[in-house]
């Protein structure tokens, strides 16, 4: 039996077990370049053992919903943002450990303007663009050291909109 996760919004309080919502909401902490820039100030923490902060551009598959979930995977020497380059929503899925393997996942739905950064060891699902682009920033560790866990489900979860 296929189990169904619903993609619920996305906010910062939910998802703080797992990482950090990246949006610019609100009044800025600070205006800067003569008063015409708001500055949104150290929104995501960024944990790497070793190594260094990179910055790469992926190009992901469109995919849609109902969206089916086969693997989880997780970074154990560094964070992980996913940042988009278009005003378009994505899929975010998280899940607690469970012994080494992902728990039952929760599914998330961005708004546009919203990133996420993932914790350190944060099992998530890859990069899952519905609509626009694809193209995404990605903020991880660049080093040596083995920093890729993948779990494959015996049987796919289902992924549909809340």
């Amino acid at each position: 039996m296929t189990l169904r996760l619903h993609a619920h919004p996305l906010t910062a309080e939910v998802f703080a077990p797992f990482g950090d919502v990246l949006e610019a909401e609100g009044a800025p902490d600070k205006l800067i370049n003569q008063g015409l820039c708001g500055r949104y100030h150290d929104r995501a923490r960024l944990d790497f053992d070793g190594g260094r902060a990179g910055l790469s551009l992926f190009k992901a598959e469109l995919r849609r919903l109902p969206y089916r979930l086969e693997m989880m995977e997780r970074h154990p020497l560094g964070s992980q943002a996913f940042i988009p380059m278009s005003d378009d929503a994505f899929v975010v899925i998280v899940a607690q450990d469970a012994g080494n393997r992902p728990d039952t996942p929760l599914a998330f739905l961005t708004r546009p303007g919203q990133a996420v950064n993932f914790h350190r060891n944060t099992w998530h699902g890859v990069l899952t663009p519905i609509s626009g682009s694809g193209l995404f920033a990605v903020i991880d560790r660049i080093g040596p050291g083995e920093n890729l866990q993948e779990h494959w489900f015996g049987t796919p979860c289902e992924v549909v909109a809340d």
